[in-house]
């Protein structure tokens, strides 16, 4: 009897976990279906200038002294379409249109000096650095070379810079420096790519 009992408690306890995983799996999949839904929604109404589909995006031409930077740039911009669906990513003999990226100037601005403490005397170092970036798209029908749209760029990101003290807690890392502009240079990218395909495709 007690062994009857057992199997039916658990038959009932797999019966309750697999109703339950049913229905975390459905909420789960009902949320996943809106948000694409969403997105999509959020975008129907944008469209590149002219109302053309398919677009063929090169690799962005680097006018600055950082190497690299400009498939940044690309990528941003190129994931920036690929979610929205407003126009087809597409080889340049299959294109209609041509967006030309143009990265213009980059600079590193020191902030925040400090001086003396346990430095040496008139050593002056910055505690942070901002970088300036400025862009420059461009949209381009294929058939002609006439330019539908064009829009400047520029945005700003600061990070810290590497720390002096004292020599026996010496915390300068010179990886440091090149890893932390690399990384507010790719975070600057995703958002200027993301404001160049808004304002490219607003009220078309």
């Amino acid at each position: 009897m007690a062994r009857i009992c057992t199997q039916y408690f658990l038959n009932l306890l797999n019966g309750l976990l697999k109703l339950v995983l049913s229905r975390l799996l459905g909420l789960f999949l009902s949320a996943s279906l809106f948000t694409a839904c969403a997105y999509h929604w959020g975008n129907s109404d944008r469209t590149l200038p002219g109302g053309y589909r398919q677009v063929h995006i090169p690799v962005f031409k680097n006018y600055t002294s950082e190497p690299g930077i400009e498939v940044d740039f690309t990528d941003a911009i190129r994931q920036e379409f690929e979610r929205s669906r407003v126009a087809r990513l597409s080889e340049p003999s299959r294109s209609e249109v041509v967006l030309i990226g143009e990265i213009l100037t980059l600079t590193y601005v020191p902030q925040a000096p400090i001086q003396g403490g346990t430095l040496p005397i008139g050593t002056v170092l910055a505690t942070a650095y901002d970088i300036r970036l400025s862009a420059r798209v461009t949209l381009r029908r294929k058939s002609d070379g006439s330019v539908l749209w064009t829009s400047d760029f520029v945005n700003s990101r600061s990070y810290l810079a590497p720390q002096v003290t004292m020599a026996a807690i010496n915390t300068v890392n010179p990886l440091y420096n090149l890893s932390a502009r690399r990384q507010n240079i790719q975070i600057l990218s995703l958002a200027m790519m993301a404001e160049a395909h808004d304002r490219m495709t607003e009220n078309f």
